[in-house]
This record gives structure tokens, sequence and C-alpha cells, in this order.
């Protein structure tokens, strides 16, 4: 017995000594005095927390200190004063300044403290029960206190951690502070009142002088309204029918939908405040109280949202992200194979000419030229009945909306049908499409990515999205056998700060371009169909598919490359004049400059300047020449990657140099056959004049004359463009193979359009929908005007642009984005909620609307605010009229629910006294009652120092506390 006492207590010394030395590192011991408190600083100012975990025998407690930050305050008189002074958590007791404050922790809201200390068990789970437990751990904190002379108080929480139950206790020099708590589910009906807590209250100080010192009183009592009948939510839920009409509730095809389906704020919290009250001057009885919130001298209001309310654009983006998790191809989902190949049906003469000249099967039979299209329309014609996911009139308005040229007869003339250099109405869209690597917001991707978003939540869900893609496809292919130009593409080649679908696409609008050009200029002049030229250019590189056919350049000029294609003059213009070939090729490159020199000149563009050719003093001519290649990212990534693995050996870096040369020796033949007799130096001197120097020198006969030379690494042995030059023959750009096979390449974009699940789609067009989402943001914002939104937006964008620019984010990020899209949206749903219900567009006066308007964002923006004028002002009226409805709806009958007060008998100044005696009926009872009271005795005995008492009680439905803090003198009692 003796062991189990001694080891009992030897815990208890080390748990004292750990609480101890916790204090001690926090510098929480001796006497400290802080700057009186500023109203409202619990709710403005900042809180800071620290914590620590100590252990009794093996149960767990963590120690966590909650202060509120401050200046420190001068020391001057500090040593003075400090002999005397009680602790400033009891003089925050008495401070009147921060009364229920409406976010703090709970001990700040019941005792007013600034700073404390709090023990509690380490695990949620766990709890201090038993009575005897509660005791010891007081006895230790009071010993603690003691040992160490700290002044800030010190809680333990006790029972369940739902309870929120805490004791604790403040010590200073010959004074201490006891804090207790009453909790109970069941509220004695003494205790309603104020004059039942007054009676508590002054039986726990038990104050020995007659009279009793003056109790100061505040009260505040809340009432709730959930009644919002009388006020419709004005955000109706899309007519589905409507859509093919233009309108969707307000929607069209490429507009978003925005707002919430369910009135984002649930609940209206009014606070009816007497901050400063004393017992004689009112009565608050069982029988009748004064207390009529109508009369409070302060109203204070804040709203309770909806958890996670329904909203339409959110509702949008998440569902275009779940496609992206779906691994069905456009055939699997649409339950056939459109591009499927009928032997039996398929009779076409060149799929038997095919079938003759090929050893094997075409390798990609989906894409044949002569019957893919021919088969697809057939078998789309045959399954488009029923079955198909979206009706003709919608599939109508989205072609339509996506290709507007559709419906006019210019493209029929091969005119081109969109204005490609339009720039973007506003330079903010410009940077964010660039930012989110997207699409410009008027673009033809941009577009698309709205239809197929609206089509997946309203149309068929992801069948829908597959029969639109099919349908978008086939028109791709028509476009580029018919030279339609494709609408909504910027000119020019693919835009790599678009995503890899719109570069694909505007691939696709530059393979149309050249053919469209191709096929003009042999209607016009086919025996001078020339490449438009590119006057002055240092170099550019090859396309993957293009490196092969350097490596053939000496052996098979003007001879084209194997193609899978069934039409072999598609490919390029080379003229079928074999002699003249022969004679301006393949002999030209064992001549000299002066043989060359009488070669007839083709392919000239125009006259360089003053500039002669060095050897004949012929002018030199700038050439017609080919045009670079363009290329998208993923094509560069692949040549970046083959060029890569030639490695770094001499006979890998001079087959990389030549690789990249294609476009170099191409430029180099039509300079040859521009200028016949000219040398690799003028070539520098027009091509890369930098290589080409030329300094003065004097010659023979004393005169300064220039003389040029090419640069050093011009002269290295073995150099690729002597090698090229050398090379070259003087063909002309019409007959030269083509750098670029728009032919080829216009095949390869539409094979990866058709191979395209609808999760890759959805991939490639997120940041598309993303940048929608916000710009729809950012216009719903401008009609609110509300700060904390914009801030918001800008962190959207800033984290959206780092997600985005990278290919394949994870689904995690693109959801946090889209959650923070979604709770934009619902601050802007509820901003437009509170105007509804204030009516702030009704106000006819200029002033009273700007004070409302200012009100309702406060209250977006604050947890709780001030009503001007309490129930006098025009807020205040407004919100009396809501209770006074709500109240008629529910204890009158069906026709008072539609009797409403007239605005004028509001805005009447006698209105509020009139309505006194009645007004009990304008407002349910209260949701809770929270009284403070206070008051400054000597305690235990008369000659004991005045020291601040305090009890703090709150009255729900189903629960009331009381918590109370009583000084004593512990020198004279």
């Amino acid at each position: 017995m003796r062991a189990y006492i001694f080891r009992k207590f030897s815990f208890l010394l080390r748990f004292i000594s750990k609480v101890e030395e916790v204090l001690n590192d926090w510098k929480l011991i001796g006497h400290s005095l802080g700057k009186p408190l500023e109203k409202g600083i619990f709710t403005s100012g900042t809180w800071e927390e620290r914590s620590d975990e100590i252990s009794f025998a093996d149960f767990k407690f963590s120690v966590t200190h909650h202060y509120l930050v401050q200046e420190t305050t001068d020391k001057e008189g500090k040593d003075e004063e400090s002999e005397d002074a009680v602790p400033q958590a009891m003089q925050d007791l008495l401070c009147m300044n921060n009364d229920f404050p409406p976010r703090a922790h709970c001990l700040v809201r019941w005792y007013g403290l600034r700073e404390f200390v709090v023990i509690a068990p380490a695990a949620h789970s766990d709890a201090v029960l038993s009575e005897s437990k509660c005791n010891l751990l007081l006895s230790s904190i009071s010993i603690a206190l003691g040992n160490t002379g700290c002044q800030v108080p010190l809680f333990v929480q006790i029972h369940h951690k739902w309870r929120r139950m805490y004791m604790g206790e403040c010590q200073g020099p010959g004074v201490r502070t006891d804090f207790e708590m009453v909790h109970l589910r069941k509220v004695p009906n003494q205790y309603t009142h104020l004059s039942g807590l007054l009676d508590i209250f002054k039986s726990k100080i038990g104050c020995p002088l007659t009279p009793l010192p003056p109790v100061s009183i505040a009260i505040r009592f809340t009432y709730v309204l959930q009644d919002w009948q009388q006020y419709f939510w004005p955000q109706q839920p899309p007519d589905i029918d409507a859509l093919v009409g233009g309108e969707v509730g307000g929607l069209e095809f490429g507009k978003l939908p925005f707002g919430a389906c369910e009135d984002p704020i649930s609940e209206l919290h009014l606070a009816t405040t007497w901050p400063h009250l004393t017992e004689g001057i009112i009565v608050d009885n069982d029988v009748y109280s004064d207390l009529d919130p109508v009369q409070a001298p302060h109203w204070s209001v804040r709203v309770r949202k909806a958890e996670n309310p329904q909203c339409l654009l959110g509702d949008f983006v998440t569902e275009f992200l779940k496609i992206c998790r779906r691994k069905e191809s456009t055939d699997e989902i649409l339950g056939r194979s459109t591009f499927e190949e009928e032997g039996r049906e398929v009779a076409d003469i060149t799929h038997a000419l095919s079938k003759l000249t090929e050893p094997a099967p075409v390798p990609i039979h989906k894409l044949s030229v002569s019957n893919m299209v021919h088969t697809a329309k057939k078998k789309m014609r045959k399954h488009r009945g029923e079955e198909s996911p979206l009706s003709n009139d919608v599939l109508n308005t989205v072609l339509l909306f996506l290709f507007p040229d559709a419906a006019s007869e210019k493209p029929l003339d091969g005119a081109d049908s969109t204005d490609n250099s339009n720039p973007l109405p506003e330079a903010g869209h410009y940077t964010l499409y660039n930012q989110f690597k997207s699409a410009p917001s008027d673009s033809l991707t941009y577009k698309l990515a709205l239809c197929l978003c609206m089509i997946n939540f309203y149309h068929g869900g992801l069948k829908g999205v597959a029969h639109l893609w099919q349908e978008f496809v086939l028109e791709m292919r028509f476009r580029w056998e018919n030279n339609f130009l494709i609408p909504g593409l910027a000119s020019g080649p693919p835009d790599l700060r678009c995503c890899l679908l719109h570069q694909k696409l505007q691939m696709l609008n530059c393979c149309i371009e050249r053919k469209k050009a191709r096929d003009e200029g042999k209607k016009t002049s086919p025996s001078d169909n020339a490449y438009p030229g590119d006057a002055g250019k240092a170099g550019s590189q090859l396309g993957l598919d293009h490196l092969r056919d350097t490596e053939k350049e000496k052996g098979e000029v003007g001879k084209s490359w194997d193609s899978w294609s069934d039409s072999e003059e598609e490919f390029f213009e080379c003229l079928s004049d074999t002699e003249d070939l022969k004679g301006n090729g393949q002999e030209s490159g064992k001549k000299g400059p002066k043989e060359t020199a009488d070669l007839k000149p083709e392919g000239r563009l125009h006259q360089h300047g003053k500039l002669t050719l060095l050897h004949n003093g012929e002018p030199l001519y700038i050439p017609v020449t080919q045009e670079p290649a363009p290329m998208t990212e993923d094509l560069l990534e692949e040549q970046s990657e083959v060029l890569a693995k030639l490695g770094t050996s001499a006979e890998g870096a001079h087959l990389r140099a030549r690789m990249q040369s294609a476009c170099l020796l191409s430029d180099m033949e039509s300079f040859k056959a521009a200028n016949p007799g000219c040398s690799l130096e003028d070539f520098v001197r027009w091509y890369s004049p930098r290589d080409y120097i030329e300094e003065e020198v004097t010659d023979e006969k004393g005169n300064v004359v220039l003389k040029g030379e090419l640069s050093a690494r011009m002269k290295i042995p073995s150099n690729m463009w002597v090698e090229a030059w050398e090379t070259a023959k003087p063909v002309p750009a019409r007959r030269q193979r083509r750098l670029f096979d728009d032919t080829r390449e216009a095949e390869k974009v539409l094979h990866y359009l058709a191979m395209q699940k609808p999760a890759d789609l959805a991939r490639h067009l997120l940041p598309c929908v993303i940048h929608a989402a916000v710009l729809k943001v950012k216009e719903e914002e401008s009609l609110e005007n509300i700060p904390s939104v914009k801030k918001i937006i800008k962190q959207i964008i800033a984290h959206s642009s780092k997600v985005l620019h990278f290919p394949n984010p994870e689904d995690k990020k693109l959801e946090e984005i889209i959650l923070q899209i979604t709770n934009v949206e619902a601050i802007i749903a509820r901003a437009r909620s509170l105007k509804a219900k204030f009516g702030t567009e009704k106000c006819e006066q200029e002033e009273e609307k700007e004070d409302l308007e200012r009100f309702v964002s406060c209250l977006l923006e604050q947890p709780e605010v001030s009503v001007t004028g309490a129930g006098r002002g025009y807020a205040g009226r407004i919100i009396h009229k809501l209770f006074v409805n709500a109240q008629r709806l529910t204890e009158s009958s069906d026709e008072a629910a539609a009797v409403a007060l007239p605005e004028e008998e509001l805005k009447r100044p006698g209105y509020p006294e009139e309505r006194r005696q009645n007004s009990g009926s304008d407002f349910p009872p209260p949701a809770g009652r929270e009284l403070i009271l206070r008051a400054t005795v000597p305690r235990p005995a008369p000659y004991s120092k005045a020291l601040p008492q305090r009890m703090y009680s709150v009255l729900t439905k189903e629960d009331f506390r009381l918590a109370g803090a009583f000084s004593s003198d512990t020198s004279f009692f």
C-alpha cells in the first residue's frame, strides 16, 4: 500500500514538474501587463498558439498556449505597480469592449481572456471523467502556478470533449480566481430569465457588504430566420428543351451556365444586444420582460451559408473532368465501328488496285484516302436514326455554331471563311490562354470545348460527346478534301503556347492553305506553280518524317518518296520533263561556275538591292524558296528524341547535321537556279551576311578596295555548308521535293483526330474549359464587385497556370482548381441571394442603396456585421420585415401569408414605437440567450480586497451553460 501511494505521489510530482518546465520554456513566469483591449480586437486581431505534450503516468496530455498577439507596453513604472496590481486576466474579466465576439475560442467568449493555457487529453477519445482525477489535476496546476509565479490562467479540460467543460485557476500576489462551469441539457425554469441568474450570481459571490455593489449586465438575444418562402430564389433551373432554340435557361451554346440551383443562404441570425445595463433599470422575469428586440440599442447580423450548394458552373466542369477517367473508345461507346470496312459492299476500283499493287494489307486501312469518307458517311447515315445520341436539330445547331461559314456560300468558292488575323478582344484573355496553355477565347478549339461540355451535361453524356466528335472529324476531312479553310484558327504555323489539339487543327489548316494554293496555281499557270517565298532566313529544322528523305537527296532529286497514298500527283509538283531535269540538275553538279552560268535562270523573286555576283558581275537575285515545315510540339519532341539517339560520335554528329540541313539544301538549290554561275560566297552574302567578312585593302595601283572572304567557321574542313553547296543542284523550288508534304501531314492529323478517345479529347480540352470557367467567374464578379472574390480569382489563375502548363496534370490538382472555382461561384450566388432578400435594387435614394450594398458586402466578408441604427435604421427595418413576414407565415393561415407590410409604413418614423406593444409576435422566441454579469466586491471577508467577479450564461433550446470566474483575496480572508 505504501509503495502504491509513493508511486502515485511520484507520478504527481513528475507531472507538476513537467507543467512548470513548460511554463518556464514559454516564459510565462512573473507579472506582465498589456495595453487595454480595443473594441473588436478579439475578432480583428491575430491569435496564435503553441503546443507541447506531457504525461501523467501513461496518460498523455497536450498543453496549448493561446494568446492574442499585441505590442509590448513600456516598462516605465512597472516595478512600482507590479507588487499590488492584480493579474492581467482579472482585469480583463471586467472589460466590456469585447463582449460576445463573433469568432473566438469558447474560453475567450465566456471569460473575455486575451491569454490562457489549456491542458487537455492528447487523444480525442480520452477523457477525464472521475471527480477524483479532476481534483487531482486542479491541485497539480494550482501547485505549479504557485511554484512558478505564473499569472496566466491555466485550464484543465474534463469530461468528453464535445461538452467543452473546463476548470481552471489564475493566481497573483495575494489573489486567486477560480474558473468554474456548469453544463446541463435541461434548463431549470428559474434560470430562463435575468432575475433567476442574478440570484445565482449573488449567492455565489457571497458578498458580506450591505447594500451589494451594483451588478453590471450585458445581454444578447439571438433570433434565427429560416423561412425564405416569401422570397423566391432568382436562379431558375435550366430549360433543356429550349436549347435548340438557342437558349437553355438564359444559356446559349458557347456560354457556360452560372449560379446556384438552391438558395446558398440557409439562415439569418439577428443578435440584439443590450451592452450596458444595471440591475435596477430593467425587469426580466417569468411574468414580464422589458427586453424588446426592436428597442435594443445594438443589432448585429450574421448569415449561415448552405453547405455545398449545387452550382451549375462547378457541376459542368466536374462532369467534364469525369470523362478524363473513362477508358472506352468512340466505337465502344457508340456500339459500332464507324470506320470498319465492308468488303462485300465496297467495290471501289482504287481499293481493288491497292490489292494488286500492295504485297500486304495497307498498314493504316482505317485512313484509306479513297474509301474512308464514303464508308464513314454511309454507315453514319445507316445508324443516324433512333440510335443517334444527338438529335439532328441539336447536332445542326452545334455544327453551325462551330462552323458559321457552313451557312453561307462563300466557302464553296474556296474563299477564306474566317478572319484569321483578328486580335483577341482583351489583352487579359491573351495572357490567360497563354498561361493555361488552352486556346484563344474566339477560337474553334475553345468553342468545341464549351459545346462538348454542354453536350456532356445536357445531351446524351458520354455518347453525345463521342457522336459530336465523330461528326467533327468528318467535317475536318471534308474541309481538307474540298479545300475549305477551318474557321476560328489564326493563320500561320501552330502556336506552341496553345494545347496540342489546337496545334493539330492549325497544322491541318496549314495543309489546307498549301493544298489550296497549289491547286489554284495549277489552274492559273500549271507551268509556273512556285511556292510562296521567304525573302531572307537563316535556316530551319526538318520534321521527323522528312529525315529519311534527306539521305536520298543526292541520287533522287525530283523523285518522290514512296507513299501509302494512292494519288502520286498530290504530293509534289515536280515537272515530268526528264530531259530538262537532267540538263539542269544532274549534269550541273559536275560543272563549274563558268559552265553553269550558261544555264537559264529560274525561280527568281526579285533583285537583291545592288548586290552582284562575285564571278560574273551579274545582279544577285533572291530566289523563290520553300517555306519551312510547320511543326506541333509532339513532332518537335519526337524529332528531338531521334536526333538525341544518334549519339555524340563524329558520324552521329555528321548525320544529325545532314538531317537538319534539308531546308538549307533546298534554299541553295533555289539560289543556284535563280543565279547561274554563282558561288558559295554569293549565297552566304544573302543567306548569312555575318559569315562574309569584308575589309578595305589597297591594290597594286594604290586604290582602296573592298575585299571579302568567308568567316572562319565557313572555312572549316568538311563544313556542312560546303558539303551542301557541292551537293546542291540548280533546281527551282517548284521542282524540288517539298519540305512540307501537306498531304501526308494532313492525313496524319486526321488519323490522330480519329483515334482520339473521349478521355483523350477531354484531357486536351480541359484547359480550355477551365479557362472559360475563369472568364465566366471574372465576368460575373465584375457585376457584383466583391473584393475577396477578386483576390481568390487571382489565386485560381496562379494555381491553374502552374498545374495546366505541364502535360497530364494530376486529377487531384485539377479537382482543387475546380473546387476553387465552385467556391467563388457560391460566394457570388450568396451575394445575389442577399441582394435579392434585402432589395438593394428597389432603393429609391442613392445613399440608402449604397449603404445597403455596403452592408450586404460586409455580410459576405465578415463573420458578423453591425446594423447601423439598429431596428430603426433602413437595414434594420428590412430585417424586421423579414421576421414579421416569417412569423405571419408560421402563425397565420395561407391567406395571411400573402400579407406583407407596405414599404411606406415601414419608413414612417413612428412605426417602431407603434409596434412596441405587439412586438412579441414580430419575432420568434430567441434561439439563444446570453448574459454576462459583472461586479467588483471584496471576497471572502468585508475587509478583503475588492476583486472582479464574472458569470457568463448561455441558454439554447437543448443546452444550458454557466461559466463563472470568482476571485478571492488570499492574504486577508
